[in-house]
Parts: structure tokens; sequence; C-alpha cells
């Protein structure tokens, strides 16, 4: 994780007339790291998001993105434009242009774009390059989605919910390309509601609910996960068994000599990132994102 900061966020507010959306946020995230910011439907993760992007306006609070005010207008938000990429959860729907006329389109938009046929590789377009967008399967949509979002070369991308409705092999080789652009030196801020795709991705991750961050920290240790007693299951008479414990080995270790060899049906689990994060927001949500 690098050492320099892109966004910082203090005391973040944002309210509507019937709820507080956001009610005090605080974020810091660094150059290369890909962040991702988890939580419930109303729970206030897309306001803040479309906050940072300078897509909405706040009502209180300070916000530094790539060292600007992302409500700055003008010259100035030319310029913040220029420096970020936004894959939102619609898709670009200009169908009667190819992938290749889209992506030359929209390089014309920045200052230092990247090559529109290096990007097209570089999403696993290549095959498709001369084909109307109106013929892609939902999987290439979104990969055009993420080529429009990165041929502009952002030092900063926003991906929402990028791989919603993908098939489970199309999910992992997405996953690479995300990846690869962190590998580039691409600060990434992600939400997601798959919670798997959090923890094979960001580098921290971010709880969010009522307006208000309940954590952050690492997939690995958000919630205290990494201290949490393992479960270790087993058959016995018949019947499934088990024991909660802070020293699995030694439990297998005991059971194996009860055993006297090979323990039935044995499965030695921690709590995954989704029962962390389901105990952590509860069944309680609002109703704005």
């Amino acid at each position: 994780m690098g050492l320099v900061s892109v966004i910082e966020v203090r005391g973040l507010r944002k309210s509507y007339p019937d709820i507080v959306a956001v009610d005090g946020i605080d974020l810091s995230i660094a150059q290369g790291e890909i962040f991702a910011l988890l939580g419930p439907n109303g729970a206030g993760k897309t306001t803040t998001v479309e906050i940072i992007e300078g897509f909405r306006t706040r009502d209180a609070g300070e916000i530094s993105v790539l060292g600007m005010d992302p409500q700055v207008r003008g010259h100035d938000a030319r310029e913040f434009r220029d420096r970020i990429g936004i894959v939102l959860q619609s898709t670009f729907d200009a169908g009667d242009l190819t992938v290749a006329e889209t992506m030359h389109h929209f390089s014309g938009y920045y200052s230092k774009p990247r090559s529109a046929d290096e990007v097209i590789t570089s999403v696993g377009l290549s095959e498709k390059r001369n084909s109307l967008i109106r013929n892609l399967s939902g999987g290439q949509r979104r990969r055009l989605d993420v080529g429009l979002g990165i041929i502009g070369s952002p030092e900063l991308l926003f991906l929402d919910e990028p791989t919603t409705g993908f098939d489970p092999e199309a999910r992992r080789s997405f996953w690479d390309l995300i990846n690869s652009l962190r590998d580039l030196g691409t600060t990434i801020v992600l939400t997601t509601h798959y919670l798997d795709e959090a923890e094979a991705l960001a580098d921290r991750v971010a709880v969010i609910n009522k307006g208000k961050i309940i954590e952050i920290s690492t997939p690995a240790n958000l919630g205290g996960r990494s201290t949490s007693l393992a479960r270790v299951q087993w058959e016995q008479e018949g019947h499934m068994k088990e024991e909660l414990t802070a020293e699995p080995t030694a439990v297998v270790n005991r059971l194996s000599a009860t055993f006297k060899g090979e323990i039935p049906k044995l499965i030695v689990s921690r709590p995954t990132l989704e029962d962390i994060y389901l105990e952590m927001i509860g069944a309680v949500g609002g109703d704005v994102e």
C-alpha cells in the first residue's frame, strides 16, 4: 500500500428532509490501494461515493480527492474529471457503435488517454472490437464500461457493483483485470454486495450502516475475524458434533487419538467475511443509498 493519500474525508455529512444519509464519516485512502465500501442498501455508501466523485454536494465536512475539492467548478472541475475514472452500475448504451468506435470516441475527452487498442485488449474485448455494442453479452458490456472508465489513464477509479450479473468464470477474470490496474498504480474505490469479491480484491474494507462507518480494517482482521474462535465439526455415533475453540489443532489431535486415525466428516472453519459483516450490520438498513 502506498503512503500518499489520494482521498481524505473528515466529518462528511449529508441529510435529506426525511433522513440523515451520511452522518460524520471519516476516510483516508492511500495511493495504489483497492478500498471497498460495504453496506446494505440504504446504508449511505452510494451517497458517500457520489459526494467524493463530485456528483452530489455535501452539507458539511472536508474532502480532498487528488488534492482537490470534488465540488470544484470551471477549469478545476475539468482537471478533476480528467484524473478520475467512474464505472457506474448502468451501462453505456450507444448500441449502434462498435467497441472500437466507442473507445476511440471517449478517448478524445481526455488530455492523456491510453491507447484505445491497448485498452480494448486489456479488458479482454480484442475479438469483439468490431462488434456493435448492442450485440455484446452482459459481461462484455461490463468490460466495455471498465474500458471507458480507464481510457483516460485515471489516477483514481470508482467501481460501483462492477460484477453484478456475472457468471463465476467472468467474475474471476474481471478480478484479474482489477488487480492488474492496481499493479499499474491505479487507486480503486469499490462498492460491492459480494463479500467474496471484497475479500479477493480489497486491501481494506469499510463497513457502513445508517450513515456511519462501523469499522475500517483488512478483510482478514475485520471485526476481530483473525482471532475469532474456530469451529471444529465431526461425525460421532451418527450425529454431527461441534466445538468452538481457540486451539483447533489441539482439538483435532485429541479427536484423532479418539478415533485412532481419520476423523469422520471433519470440518475446521473460522467465521467468513460474510459472517462478520452480517453480525456487524445486523438486519437494519435505511432508505437512502
